[in-house]
């Protein structure tokens, strides 16, 4: 146990503390304001405070972990042995930055708060995030400064033993649209056949043949997936859309029996979760949340604690506080859909911190790195430039022993059209990922 040192033990170093040292490095904590008990202990200890003792380790903090005020800090790079960070500290500390308070920045993602740039569907970008500015989005910083903080601190004590961090994979498929033509009822399939008509003849004749059997419905990927994914279904996570049909929210009814039918399928073999619509992010619509997963429910016969907002449309603090309020305890959403990489620094599930409110909550943040759209949509990667990107995010995952997470749907798997290729990509990111994380099993 590593005795933690402070004039004033407030929820934000309780909080990061806590993810630092017990979630990351595994090794437990205790806080302490009484100076003398602290310079008497004679075991593991961490002066995080104003006044340094003596040859104790020790880091000042930064004025960001203890301020109340929500505002913008003032945040200038470091650099030491050739890297740069942020949060500097002192010339007495034992390192010249403060990884304590540059990891409570990005995670808690105080950026996001008084950073107002939103993209066209309100959804917080990139551009102005630190991670972005100086060249860090694609490392796991926070779990990086993690194991340089051990390492020091092992130095000041030797006898401190940190157990390795494993790897762990996951792959999760987000089901916007369950099927192309296939189980839209007859107003939304008889408009479909009448615009393909005179837009687009091969659709039409596609749509056509589905219709009468003759064709696979090419979102239809179920099997497959099935295929790829056979012997590691513990591995994997779907989360169904089930909001009211709408601009954004264009999947099959919930009250379709192929849809519901297909939900049971999925979740014979695979973990179910829920994917909040478009419209219950918006202003006004708090309940929605609820009613979906109360929806999602009903056709499962089984509570759904698990969630990823559609379109990563994530607001903060909003969008948690209503994912709390409906009953979800573990969230998906944490990354970007234009960048991959590392949005809040780190690889580690971690407990979102309402910074508004200064409390830890409920709810575990399960950040994801890498999204089948972003290489295609935004980046435009051919599919072995993917690959290379994916296995890039991969491999500082397994460095540091975290978990990686991907995003892909049932219809960019069907090796068509702009996915043309990016099936391969798919069988190699998840046959590489299951690999490293059955290595861990077998090692244990």
């Amino acid at each position: 146990m590593i005795l933690i040192y402070s004039e004033k033990i407030t929820s934000r170093i309780e909080y990061i503390s806590k993810l630092i040292f017990t979630n990351i490095l595994q090794t437990e904590v205790a806080f302490t304001k009484n100076s003398k008990e602290f310079q008497q202990h004679d075991g593991p200890k961490f002066n995080y405070s104003y006044q340094k003792f003596g040859d104790e380790f020790y880091i000042k903090p930064h004025r960001l972990i203890l301020q109340k005020a929500l505002i913008k800090p003032s945040i200038q790079p470091v650099w030491y042995e050739g890297n740069k960070y942020f949060c500097e500290s002192s010339q007495d500390s034992d390192l010249p930055f403060d990884p304590l308070a540059a990891s409570f920045y990005l995670v808690s993602r105080h950026e996001e708060y008084t950073d107002k740039t939103r993209d066209k569907l309100d959804r917080y970008t990139p551009q102005n995030s630190i991670l972005v500015k100086y060249n860090l989005f694609q490392k796991p910083v926070v779990n990086i400064w993690a194991q340089l903080l051990g390492k020091k601190l092992k130095e000041k004590h030797p006898e401190l033993s940190f157990p390795q961090s494993q790897f762990d994979f996951i792959s999760t498929i987000d089901i916007d649209n369950a099927w192309a033509y296939k189980n839209k009822g007859c107003w939304r399939t008889g408009g479909a056949l009448l615009k393909s008509f005179f837009k687009d003849r091969a659709e039409f004749r596609q749509r056509l043949n589905v219709l009468a059997g003759k064709s696979h419905d090419p979102y239809d990927t179920y099997e497959y997936l099935n295929t790829v994914f056979q012997g590691n279904e513990e591995k994997v996570k779907f989360f169904f859309l089930l909001g009211d049909w709408g601009r954004y929210d264009k999947n099959i009814s919930y009250r379709n029996k192929s849809y519901q039918k297909l939900i049971r399928t999925i979740k014979e073999r695979y973990d179910v979760g829920l994917h909040p619509s478009f419209a219950s992010s918006k202003k006004g619509n708090r309940k929605k949340t609820r009613t979906e997963r109360i929806r999602l429910e009903k056709i499962l016969k089984s509570n759904i604690l698990k969630s990823r907002q559609h379109f990563l449309r994530l607001q903060l603090p909003a969008s948690y506080r209503r994912l709390i309020k409906s009953g979800i305890v573990e969230d998906y959403t944490m990354g970007y859909s234009c960048l991959h990489g590392f949005r809040a620094g780190i690889c580690t599930p971690f407990y979102f911190y309402d910074l508004e409110r200064e409390t830890t909550t409920n709810l575990l943040v399960v950040p994801f790195q890498v999204m089948d759209g972003t290489f295609t949509h935004y980046l435009k990667l051919s599919p072995d430039k993917a690959f290379e990107e994916i296995k890039k995010i991969m491999t500082e995952v397994k460095n540091v022993g975290g978990t990686f997470v991907s995003i892909w749907h049932n219809e960019t798997v069907n090796d068509k059209g702009i996915w043309k290729g990016f099936r391969q990509v798919f069988e190699d990111m998840n046959q590489l990922g299951f690999s490293w994380a059955n290595e861990r099993t077998t090692q244990h």
